[in-house]
């Protein structure tokens, strides 16, 4: 794994799957579960929940998510 992703394991749908991911979105995506009132781990099964395309990665479906909140606008 290189040396910029920092990986975290969660356990989704009974089964433990690690996401590496950029600290930066690990940062991002912990802000949005505390402003939700949730843990990073009940977000990261949300998303995974809502893809669409199950083939999707989940590291690629939890950036757009990061990505898409971030230009959201505020209020």
């Amino acid at each position: 794994m290189r040396a910029h992703l920092r990986k975290r394991s969660f356990r989704l749908q009974g089964h433990r799957t690690s996401v590496a991911l950029e600290a930066e979105f690990w940062t991002e995506l912990e802000t949005l579960a505390a402003a939700r009132g949730r843990s990073l781990a009940g977000l990261v099964a949300e998303v995974d929940a809502s893809r669409a395309d199950p083939d999707l990665p989940l590291a690629s479906a939890l950036r757009v998510f990061a990505l898409r909140e971030a230009r959201r606008p505020a209020g």
